[in-house]
């Protein structure tokens, strides 16, 4: 089951998240990704730990090709951290714990 604490990133609301002033993170995937489903349980976990605090969001790259090749996203998932601008800080590929993730989050929030 989703978190609501989960933004749907798209392609028309991007720049408002992106831009916000708070740190966002966007998971990059697509429904047909094996390794995408199994990080799903990780993005809804650390959005409800984080929520308030942080943006976490998905952002489907069958739906929204243009802004996975702004950002050279050739393989999936990925994870890309935003703060204060549209250039990425941080970013991870593959599945990561929810630990990590949120260690990853802590670290790039201050």
């Amino acid at each position: 089951m989703a978190s609501p604490n989960v933004i749907q990133l798209t392609e028309s609301n991007w720049n408002e998240h992106i831009n916000s002033g708070t740190l966002v993170v966007a998971d990059f995937w697509a429904p047909w990704c094996g390794p995408c489903r199994a990080l799903s349980p990780t993005i809804d976990k650390v959005a409800d730990q984080f929520a308030g605090k942080v943006k976490v969001g998905k952002l489907n790259v069958d739906e929204n090709p243009n802004i996975a090749v702004k950002y050279d996203v050739m393989t999936i998932p990925r994870i890309l951290f935003f703060k204060g601008g549209d250039t990425p800080v941080h970013q991870e590929v593959g599945v990561i714990s929810p630990e990590e993730l949120g260690r990853l989050i802590t670290q790039h929030q201050g």
